[in-house]
């Protein structure tokens, strides 16, 4: 069989529709939002924060920390309306977006869309401090550290307790690796004004810098406290299935996708992590109809493709790995995925299922778009047969 030697990046796509934010921006002005201060932050504050509030931007802040990002984009963008200068609205705009890209694969780009929505807004002259640090949340959120600690800390040294701005450097500190200050920068973030909204973002930015320093167990109590106010957060749900399986945890992992499947029976992201979690338990069956849930739901997401077919090959069902891996491969070409970026074990186990069953022309077929594709200076993968290609297929058995 073919050589493996490395794998390229992977990237899941799907249908994500995009979000049409342009009609706020124009209309986006500016005012300063002043928040209380004090010295700590704790679970009861936190449900004050979800205390109901007559006021638009108070319904979507409301909506936005219980996990609602529906009512809580519709809240805010119905206060922007009523006042463009509205700034609060804004900042609850950008964050909801960013934590509903988190709840499945057809929100992902509302990351993008909340980095656009941030980036004009500091355009304006009249940028003030809450605006610039949601830049940067948005920016770390968007695999930008060393910008977002840039803009953080340039509102920092105006302002020191900025709650959101210090949680986003400790995040932006996290992305490029150093743990340490990252833990002591949400630390810092987590004992200014108790009272801000943002206390959520310094509590959720401690909680990861603890699990990059090895403190998955530590990390998954401090996100079950967090939980314990806000059931319905379902990013919240994914992070702690995220630190349950770091720590071998496979029981409260499953429970907490199924926690997210009971909030949304349609999520396509718990089910696919239901199939990998059930693959590495080696439950075949578990992970082959969980799989087949997200191919059937979600036909247009290669890696459910691929998740299946990989189930079918590790199960020895090689024709049919074989005709689903097709469909991730074929998918991957269709929409157009950059070559450094698809599932390079598409082609390479489909490939193996060919030789298998001795179907030299499907192996062929495989292997010469594989080499097309690895012709690309950015693909590091690797799938090496000798010059003169397959063996079985050199010889007049093979090539019948």
């Amino acid at each position: 069989m073919g050589q493996r030697q490395s794998s390229s990046a992977r990237r899941r796509s799907g249908c994500v529709p995009s979000v049409m934010w342009a009609g706020i921006v124009v209309n986006i002005g500016l005012i300063l939002w002043s928040v209380g201060s004090g010295n700590g932050f704790s679970l009861e504050t936190l449900r004050a924060l979800l205390t109901p509030s007559a006021t638009s931007v108070g319904a979507a802040q409301r909506a936005l920390l219980r996990g609602d990002f529906e009512t809580a984009l519709t809240a805010s963008q119905t206060a922007l309306t009523r006042d463009p200068t509205e700034n609060a609205a804004h900042v609850t705009l950008v964050r909801s977006l960013i934590y509903r890209s988190y709840v499945d694969f057809e929100y992902e780009t509302d990351r993008a869309d909340a980095l656009e929505l941030a980036r004009l807004r500091t355009e304006r002259a009249d940028a003030d401090h809450d605006v610039w640090a949601v830049y940067a949340f948005a920016l770390q959120a968007n695999g930008n550290p060393v910008e977002a600690v840039e803009v953080a800390e340039r509102v920092l040294q105006v302002d020191p307790e900025h709650v959101l701005a210090r949680s986003a450097l400790a995040l932006g500190y996290a992305g490029v690796g150093s743990f340490d200050r990252a833990h002591q920068e949400s630390e810092t973030a987590r004992a200014h004004r108790p009272d801000d909204p943002a206390q959520f973002e310094a509590l959720r930015a401690f909680a990861i810098s603890t699990a990059d320093l090895g403190n998955y167990a530590q990390a998954g109590e401090l996100l079950d406290g967090l939980l314990e106010a806000q059931p319905r957060f379902i990013p919240l749900h994914f992070e702690r299935a995220l630190y349950a399986k770091q720590v071998g945890d496979a029981g409260r992992a499953t429970e907490a996708y199924y926690q997210v499947m009971a909030l949304s029976p349609s999520n396509v992201k718990a089910h696919m992590r239901l199939c990998e979690l059930s693959s590495e338990l080696n439950e075949r069956a578990a992970s082959q109809r969980y799989c087949a849930w997200v191919t059937e739901h979600a036909p247009d997401l290669p890696e459910g493709w691929y998740r299946l077919g990989r189930e079918y090959y590790l199960s020895s069902d090689f024709a049919l790995a074989q005709q689903t891996l097709n469909k991730c491969s074929s998918l991957q070409v269709t929409q157009g995925v950059p070559p450094n970026e698809r599932i390079f074990e598409c082609w390479y186990l489909q490939g193996q299922a060919a030789e298998i069953l001795g179907d030299c022309r499907a192996l062929l077929t495989i292997y010469t778009q594989f080499r097309i594709m690895a012709s690309d200076p950015s693909v590091q993968a690797r799938w090496v047969y000798p010059p003169e290609g397959p063996p079985m297929c050199n010889t007049s058995d093979g090539a019948g």
